[in-house]
């Protein structure tokens, strides 16, 4: 059996154009981005070695990438796009949470954010 542990990376923030309308195509705002995935360790926990696990680093830039380069109607959309891109990079991913909050959601009143988690299985 593998060993398996899970890297969370909390918080996230980033500007970037995502959205229905266009006024927020046009202004673009912040977004923050949770996400939680499982690697199986295989021996990098038993090594301590870096070259077989996840460079959480490296899984953040993969994150800021898709949410700033890419444009989704919906943070679902954009959920599901980080979490298959995630997997693609690092196949010791088999499954990624990612939580995606838009604080200036354009609702007709008073709230924190608005949050769609997505989890994707390899």
């Amino acid at each position: 059996m593998t060993d398996v542990y899970t890297i969370t990376l909390k918080n996230c923030a980033f500007f970037a154009r995502h959205g229905v309308y266009p006024e927020e195509e046009f202004l673009g705002q912040r977004f923050y981005v949770d996400a939680e995935f499982d690697v199986s360790a295989g021996a990098a926990m038993e090594g301590d070695d870096i070259e077989g696990t996840v460079d959480y680093g490296i899984a953040f830039k993969v994150i800021e990438e898709t949410v700033t380069t890419s444009r989704h109607q919906l943070i679902e959309a954009l959920a599901l796009t980080i979490a298959k891109e995630l997997c693609l990079r690092f196949p010791q991913i088999p499954w990624a949470r990612i939580t995606v909050r838009k604080p200036s959601a354009p609702v007709p009143g008073i709230l924190d954010y608005v949050q769609v988690s997505v989890e994707h299985f390899r």
